[in-house]
C-alpha cells in the first residue's frame, strides 16, 4: 500500500509540477528580449534588472503579507533561508551575470550560468549521498552539448578570466535558486519565499548601485521592438510582473513538486523560450545549428527524467516530489508550533 501511495504522489507531483515548471521557464525566458529593448534605448543592464526586481517585490508584497496571515514567526524562523534566497538566488545571480556580460561574450556567460543543473546534481550527491544514475549523467552531457550548439560559443574567441569567474558566480546563484526553492520543510508558502526573497534581492541590488558596483542609468524614452514602439513602462511592467513576480512563484511551486534536480533541468527550457521571444520581439532567429542544440537540450531533459531515482530512494532522501502539496503546509506547521 505504501508503494502504491508513493507512486500516486509521484504522478500527482509530475502532473502539476511539469506544467508549472514549463510556465516558469517561459515567464523567465521573456525577460531578456524585453530588457534588450530597454538597454538599446539607453538603460544599463544594472538599472533594468534592479527595476525588474523592485517591481516584482512590490507586486508580491501584499500577497505575501496575506499569505502569512499574521504568522510573522515563520519569517523569523526562516531568516537564513530568506536571506540566502534573496542574496544568492536573486541578487548574486543577476549581479554576477551582468558583470560577466560586461567583459565577455553574452552567449558564453549564459552557457556557464546554465551549468547550474549539473552543480545541483553534484550538490545532492555530496550533501545527501544521492548518487546520479548513468542516465542522469548522460542526460546532463547531452543537455550541456545542446547548450553549446544553441548558444554558438564555439567561435574560438578570447575570453576574460575575470568574466568567467563572474559567470561561475552566477551559476552558483542559479544552483542555489533550485536547491532553496525545493525546501519544503520551512513552512513558507511559495509566494512568501518569493516575495520576501525578491525584497531582499531588490535591496541588495540597490545597495550595489549606490556603492558603484552596478552602474545605474535609465530614461523615459519610448522603446522599440519588432512589432512597434511602446512607452518605457510597458517592458518594465512585463519584466517585473510576468518575467519575475509570476516566474519566481511558479518556479518555487514547481520545484517543490518535482525536486531540485529535475526542476533545474526542465528550467533549461528557459534558453529555448528566450530564443522564441527574441524572435517575436526582436526578430532574432536561431540558425540550423542552434535549432539542433535546442532539440538536444530537450532530449537531455528526457534522459535525466528517465534516470531519476526510484520512488523508494527518493522517499528516503526526502525528495519534495514525493510530498503532496498539503503534506508540509503552513497550517500543519502552525499546529506543530503551537
Amino acid at each position: 500500500m505504501d508503494a502504491v501511495a508513493n507512486d500516486a504522489r509521484v504522478h500527482s507531483g509530475l502532473r502539476l509540477g511539469l506544467p508549472l515548471a514549463i510556465a516558469a521557464a517561459l515567464s523567465f525566458g521573456m525577460s531578456g528580449a524585453w530588457a534588450r529593448g530597454l538597454i538599446d534605448a539607453g538603460w544599463t543592464p544594472g538599472a533594468a534588472v534592479t527595476v525588474r526586481i523592485w517591481v516584482a517585490a512590490l507586486v508580491l508584497l501584499i500577497p505575501t503579507v496575506i499569505a502569512l496571515r499574521g504568522r510573522w514567526r515563520l519569517l523569523r524562523r526562516n531568516l537564513g533561508v530568506i536571506a540566502a534566497y534573496g542574496l544568492l538566488a536573486v541578487t548574486a545571480t543577476q549581479l554576477f551575470y551582468f558583470q560577466a556580460v560586461a567583459v565577455m561574450d553574452v552567449g558564453l556567460a549564459l552557457l556557464i550560468e546554465y551549468t547550474a543543473p549539473i552543480a545541483v546534481v553534484l550538490w545532492l550527491w555530496m550533501r545527501r549521498g544521492e548518487k546520479p544514475t548513468g542516465r542522469s549523467i548522460l542526460g546532463a552531457l547531452i543537455a550541456f552539448f545542446g547548450l553549446v550548439l544553441m548558444l554558438d560559443v564555439l567561435s574560438g574567441r578570447t575570453v576574460d578570466v575575470g568574466g568567467i569567474l563572474w559567470a561561475f558566480g552566477a551559476m552558483v546563484g542559479a544552483a542555489a535558486y533550485f536547491i532553496l526553492s525545493a525546501k519544503s520543510d520551512t513552512g513558507l508558502p511559495p509566494i512568501v519565499l518569493a516575495g520576501s526573497g525578491l525584497l531582499v534581492g531588490a535591496v541588495g541590488l540597490t545597495l550595489a548601485g549606490l556603492v558603484g558596483i552596478l552602474p545605474m542609468v535609465w530614461n523615459t524614452e519610448d522603446v522599440a521592438y519588432r512589432f512597434g514602439t511602446v512607452p518605457w513602462f510597458v517592458p518594465v511592467l512585463a519584466i517585473g510582473l510576468i518575467a519575475t513576480a509570476l516566474a519566481y512563484v511558479l518556479g518555487i511551486a514547481s520545484t517543490r513538486l518535482l525536486g531540485s534536480r529535475l526542476a533545474s533541468f526542465i528550467a533549461l527550457a528557459e534558453v529555448i523560450a528566450a530564443m522564441l521571444f527574441g524572435w517575436l520581439l526582436l526578430g532574432q532567429l536561431p540558425n540550423l545549428l542552434q535549432g539542433l542544440g535546442a532539440g538536444l537540450v530537450l532530449a537531455g531533459v528526457v534522459v535525466v527524467k528517465l534516470g531519476e531515482p526510484a520512488a523508494s530512494v527518493a522517499s528516503v532522501s526526502g525528495d519534495p516530489a514525493l510530498t503532496t502539496p498539503g503534506e508540509h503546509s503552513v497550517d500543519t506547521l502552525e499546529v506543530d508550533d503551537a
